[in-house]
């Protein structure tokens, strides 16, 4: 059986000393109050309801699955569930940064994402049923009318209610554009719907008293393609105007899918058959009020990849350091045991140190994006808000694909620790594989990411916002561009900077000639991207831990720091150069291969 603990020092290692978030809370008035003490008091609390409420229900719920009756359209979650998730709501989680105007209690959204980040380590099926929320949440929080958010914010704020994003159909998955759902005016100023959703995250269950629906669908007179789809708001069950519960309304669950991984989140085909709704924002603009909920589900996704890179790491070190396999091929490590335990063999200590590796580089993403998220919505200097929003829509596609990829390579990796163990079950390694599958594809596919970096984010801006990423790495090369301790670090992301300049540039020019020249770049270059953000946050962790060891720190976490940081400039860092390869390789050796795929 697995076993989980919270990361807690490394979480407090890239707050506190990396990105000194109590420093950066002091010019956001809403958040000037948080120190470190407080933010340090509820990690340690998320901690222990992650590994004692959900952990233990991991495996148990990817075994039990979720059960729909056909009769009552009502789906059972696996057992434990409902219990744990009405822990979470008396422990005040769901509000944890939500507005204090709804019943939130305002805390910064990085302390939210520490809260994910272990849930997601310790249950993602469980944990994806309150995350959509979030996003529900923060869509109608941004677009909602007055009277939407006083009926819907103060339920999804406590967690009394859960929400969902109702987008794809059987016919289309990426492209909304052929969305056909409709959405019907009637004479009391609400809409009519009628359509179907499939691949809805927990959209059915009994763990709350109603799911609040966010359902992409057509106006009558709406022109054809993403540019006529609007946004509505259909709740389970009808909301009386005093905010008590009506009729229930027709938006049924009618089949579950069976799927490679997260069994215990109920993944819902949705009939919609006249179900009564509300215009969310304005008419044919559905996609601009749904990106909000799309992006907060991007960072999601990225989340649950960092949660079971961590989970199956911890396991597998330990299953290594455990395990005895054959003799050192330096010598013999354990003279008292029949064998050496395998981590004394160079390629384990490669697969743990490149799940370590993606986990401290993801963790330090996520809180930096956080942080960025609470600039965007807290700080008072209109100029930083716009920049931060800036960064963080160039880095999202980024934490959506590099990470989940990442999660991919790193639960890979940890199950092939364990050998044959690690493909079965009892163990609990198999099923953060599976689980992880999952990430790579939903909220927009890898690829689609990939694409929506390069087309839109760099070349869409003529690359503006991609030199505003590079003074902030140049401003740390010039900073220690003559510490020699620093030059492992430093060197790397310096000559990949200049590099990634010309890189883009060349991409650029062969697509205006063939688009398919930015398609066929597109997955490679977002890699590349990646690493040279991962890189940029290794260099700022070895630069504090470097400081501490000079001023005598003997803590050996610093040690540790500085010896994963050397691993992946050495080991992982260098695939830029065949990842520019493959990419500059252009669309011809993709597209002319007719007779290869005849």
């Amino acid at each position: 059986m697995p076993t989980y603990t919270p990361p807690l020092r490394d979480m407090q290692f890239v707050m506190h000393e990396v990105f000194k978030v109590t420093d950066e809370f002091k010019a956001m008035p809403q958040h000037a109050e948080v120190d470190v003490d407080t933010i340090n008091a509820v990690i340690e609390e998320a901690g222990k309801f992650a590994s004692e409420v959900i952990f233990p229900l991991n495996i148990s719920g990817d075994t039990e699955g979720c059960v729909l009756d056909k009769a009552t359209h009502e789906v059972k979650t696996p057992t434990g569930f409902k219990e744990a998730y009405d822990k979470y709501v008396e422990g005040g989680w769901a509000a944890l940064s939500c507005d204090p105007a709804y019943g939130g209690q305002g805390l910064p959204f990085v302390l939210n994402q520490c809260l994910y980040e272990m849930m997601n380590s310790a249950n993602q099926a469980w944990t994806m049923y309150p995350g959509l929320s979030h996003g529900a949440y923060e869509a109608l929080h941004a677009h909602g009318t007055d009277e939407q958010k006083k009926l819907y914010l103060p339920k999804l704020t406590s967690g009394e209610w859960t929400g969902t994003m109702c987008l794809t159909e059987p016919h289309c998955g990426t492209d909304l554009g052929l969305l056909r759902t409709k959405a019907e005016p009637q004479a009391d100023g609400t809409y009519k719907l009628t359509g179907n959703k499939i691949f809805i995250s927990a959209g059915e269950h009994s763990m709350a008293s109603n799911i609040v629906h966010l359902v992409l669908a057509r106006l009558p007179d709406a022109p054809k393609g993403s540019k006529g789809i609007s946004l509505f708001v259909v709740p389970k069950f009808k909301v009386n105007a005093d905010g008590s519960l009506g009729e229930r309304n027709p938006i049924y669950c009618t089949g579950l899918e069976h799927k490679m991984g997260i069994h215990g989140n109920a993944t819902a085909q949705i009939a919609i058959d006249g179900a009564i709704g509300t215009l969310v924002g304005q008419p044919n603009k559905g996609l601009a009020a749904m990106f909000v909920m799309m992006n907060a589900a991007r960072l999601g996704v990225g989340n649950q990849s960092l949660g079971l890179t961590e989970v199956a790491f911890q396991n597998a070190l330990a299953y290594a350091k455990d395990r005895i396999q054959m003799r050192s091929l330096s010598g013999t490590k354990a003279k008292d045991k029949e064998a050496d335990p395998i981590i004394v063999h160079p390629d384990v200590r490669k697969m743990l140190l490149t799940a370590k590796a993606y986990a401290e580089g993801a963790r330090a993403l996520q809180i930096y994006c956080t942080l960025l998220l609470d600039k965007v919505h807290s700080h008072p200097d209109e100029k930083v808000r716009a920049e931060s929003e800036e960064l963080v829509a160039l880095l999202t596609p980024i934490v959506k694909a590099f990470i989940t990829d990442n999660g991919h390579i790193a639960t890979n990796h940890c199950m092939q620790v364990f050998g044959g163990h690690g493909f079965i079950k009892e163990w609990g390694m198999e099923q953060y594989v599976r689980d992880n599958r999952i990430n790579m594809i939903y909220e927009g596919t890898n690829t689609v990411q990939s694409l929506d970096l390069l087309g839109r984010k760099i070349l869409g801006n003529n690359g503006a916002t991609l030199k505003k990423l590079g003074k902030l790495i140049g401003k740390l090369v010039e900073e220690e561009g003559v510490n020699e301790k620093m030059a492992e670090f430093i060197n790397p992301i310096a000559m990949l900077g200049d590099q990634m300049t010309k890189f883009t540039t060349e991409i650029g020019f062969k697509g205006m000639q063939n688009p398919d020249e930015v398609g066929a770049a597109a997955v490679d270059y977002l890699r590349v991207a990646g690493h040279l953000v991962f890189g940029y946050l290794f260099a700022r962790m070895a630069q504090v831990a470097l400081r501490e060891i000079a001023a005598g720190n003997t803590d050996p976490f610093y040690g540790a720091k500085l010896q994963t940081a050397r691993f992946y400039f050495a080991k992982l860092f260098p695939e830029t150069a065949t990842l520019m390869r493959t990419a500059r390789a252009g669309s011809k050796v993709l597209m002319d291969t007719d007779l290869a795929l005849a």
